[in-house]
């Protein structure tokens, strides 16, 4: 075994936990934004959970992250919440920092 290959090895590791890491921190995005949209729709504490885990999951239906801001911004403006979809996408970008942070930090 060389060390080029060792090096691979450890570049592809390091690939492999970065990718993880980052698919962790969009579903605590998700999370995150989805608790905060319910909570401007005045959703009943039972349902705040329910409401994230659909943010979630609605990442899932296609690559990237379009389908979680069109979702989380069609719900709030069908509740009769006034924001626009530069608001629901700075919330996005503020809750990704804070969940990146969490999730280098071990949280």
């Amino acid at each position: 075994m060389t060390t080029f290959d060792d090096r691979e090895r450890g570049f592809e590791k390091k690939f492999a936990l970065d990718q993880e890491q980052e698919f962790k921190a969009s579903a605590r995005r998700n999370r995150m934004l989805g608790e905060w949209a319910a909570g401007l729709m005045g959703l009943a504490e039972d349902s705040v959970a329910t409401y994230a885990q659909a943010v979630v999951r609605s990442d899932l239906e296609q690559p990237g992250e379009e389908d979680v801001l069109r979702k989380v911004f069609e719900d709030l403006k069908g509740s009769g919440v006034q924001v626009s979809e530069g608001e629901v996408r700075m919330k996005m970008d503020e809750f990704m920092a804070q969940a990146r942070e969490q999730v280098r930090g071990g949280q």
